[in-house]
């Protein structure tokens, strides 16, 4: 079997795991108990307006044409323009004002703490049985161990509150809170870029919105860089002990390789696999965000959409998240299936 016909071994396997995913997902909400007319109605509202809610909820329709409904929904990315039980809007606006907000906490922690934990992993397995590599996995240890929520508390207390050196809450400056308000959520943009067959349009800041997005950005990043990067560290030391011994790594030191190269190009290439898995479900929940650092920083994410609407069983946005998110395993998963090959020429796609 060549590489053509994995990836569409591979593709098909990826259709038939959402369609099971996606089905899942609504045995799941249609299950549970309670029904959204008793929960969001409000006293004193008229007839009219809770037929017109439940119209607009599509809760009037059989359950078997709402199961297709959301199938033909989730194959032409249209679940996104579907209502949400508590704000009434649609999905995509809401997702659309928060998912800058989460790419830049997530994202940025994930790839800091990837980049500072394969290096200095690759450094405790070099210097292994050192004081240095005591002292960096005592240190990535310890980090891995504090609570997301106590290392937040401490640095608003120390740098926010005493020092006053960054700012204790939000994503960016309060006083651009009318701005965003009055352009729908989203901030006045340099330029949008639009996401094809969604609708979800993704704005290209300014410089001002950038510096001002890192000013307020610096405190959560850091908690969770310092909480994320001892996985990695621990993960690359355990891959790198076990091929750092190996006889090609011993034939390169008798040619006289430099020791940066053996590490580089030979050990830790060969020792990747592991971390190429990693990474691929660390970027796969990349839009899961953080429930616990976005709720201390007071960061409006897509973490706390999620625990919003999971407290509310506002069930449209949490079908459409876990759609979202899975779709983002699957596809980080199927890049990492394809990464295997091109960095171990000993992998064959059979």
């Amino acid at each position: 079997m060549g590489l053509r016909e994995y990836i569409i071994k591979r593709l098909a396997f990826a259709i038939v795991l959402l369609f099971f995913v996606a089905t899942l997902n609504f045995i799941i909400f249609e299950l549970m108990p309670g029904r959204p007319e008793e929960i969001f109605v409000r006293p004193g509202m008229k007839k009219e307006q809770i037929d017109a809610l439940i119209k607009l909820w599509e809760l009037d329709r059989p359950p078997w044409e709402r199961y297709f409904k959301m199938l033909y929904n989730l194959v032409t990315f249209n679940f996104l323009n579907t209502y949400s039980f508590l704000s009434q809007q649609p999905i995509s606006v809401e997702f659309g004002s928060r998912v800058l907000n989460t790419l830049v906490l997530v994202g940025t922690s994930t790839v800091l703490s990837m980049v500072i934990g394969i290096l200095l992993g690759l450094i405790c397995a070099y210097k292994r049985g050192g004081k240095l590599d005591s002292a960096l996995v005592f240190a990535s240890l310890t980090t891995y161990s504090f609570p997301t929520f106590w290392m937040g508390m401490l640095f608003i207390l120390i740098f926010s509150v005493q020092l006053r050196w960054f700012p204790s809450s939000h994503p960016f400056p309060p006083e651009w809170a009318v701005i965003y308000a009055s352009s729908g959520g989203m901030p006045p943009p340099a330029a949008v870029i639009e996401i094809p067959f969604t609708g979800i349009k993704i704005p290209i800041p300014s410089w001002t919105e950038i510096s001002g997005r890192i000013y307020h950005s610096v405190l959560p990043v850091t908690v969770l860089t310092l909480f994320q990067y001892g996985g990695w560290l621990l993960l690359t030391r355990a891959s790198v002990l076990e091929t750092i011994t190996e006889d090609y790594v011993v034939t390169a030191r008798a040619k006289g390789v430099r020791e940066r190269a053996i590490l580089l190009r030979h050990v830790l290439k060969n020792a990747s696999l592991p971390l190429i898995t990693n990474a691929a479900l660390s970027f796969g929940f990349l839009l899961s965000g953080a429930i616990i650092t976005e709720g201390v920083f007071s960061y409006r994410g897509l973490g706390g959409w999620i625990w919003e609407a999971v407290q509310v069983k506002d069930f449209p946005v949490l079908q459409a998240m876990f759609f979202v998110i899975a779709l983002c395993v699957i596809i980080a998963n199927f890049i990492a299936d394809m990464l295997y090959g091109v960095i171990d020429p000993r992998i064959k796609y059979g």
